[in-house]
């Protein structure tokens, strides 16, 4: 039949006992420290030492590099005037620089592209003709800062109104091509039904 061999050993364990002799662990711990070098653990005090130490590099190198740039003298941009072309209307965006001509004329094609893909019907006519009122609005400002560049001389903040002005008049012609879509979506839902 079978026995549980597990009640056997827990049998056989309680016959035996086993005693060590007194100072038997002393003398194990002793002997065992002496041969294994004591682990260094990472206390709290430590570590706060090492996060100090982080802190300290990374001020120092950020005062090095606020200093480096302070002393780094800035080179205005100096336009001549004198050289550029002007006109018939004056100096334009795009004659102070070549990266501003650019920009102009990036805005300038965008803007006429949209105004030559409108497609203008009947149904949409009063939507198209509110945006072109805002387009005339913003083209009348983009002279007049034109005017004022001219009169006054370039500055940064002239130079970002009439950026600013060109980004709106494409906005503003995206945006009406967007209505034209979805009103056109919408007449072709109902045809449809």
């Amino acid at each position: 039949m079978g026995q549980d061999l597990r009640e056997i050993f827990k049998k056989e364990r309680a016959k035996q006992k086993h005693n060590l002799k007194d100072g038997h662990m002393a003398r194990f711990e002793d002997k065992l420290n002496q041969t294994m070098p004591a682990t260094q653990k990472y206390t709290a005090k430590f570590r706060y030492k090492v996060a100090a130490s982080v802190l300290l590099m990374l001020t120092i190198s950020l005062l090095i590099y606020v200093a480096k740039t302070k002393n780094t003298p800035v080179q205005p941009t100096i336009v001549d005037t004198e050289k550029v072309t002007k006109s018939k209307d004056g100096i334009t965006l795009g004659a102070l620089s070549p990266d501003l001509k650019k920009i102009e004329d990036y805005y300038k094609v965008n803007i006429n592209l949209e105004l030559a893909q409108l497609q203008v019907s009947n149904d949409n006519k009063t939507l198209v003709d509110s945006y072109m009122e805002r387009l005339a609005e913003l083209h009348k400002e983009y002279q007049e800062l034109n005017t004022e560049l001219n009169t006054i001389g370039p500055n940064d903040q002239l130079i970002s109104a009439l950026i600013n002005n060109l980004q709106l008049r494409l906005q503003l012609l995206q945006k009406l091509r967007k209505k034209l879509n979805e009103l056109k979506s919408t007449q072709n839902e109902t045809i449809n039904v």
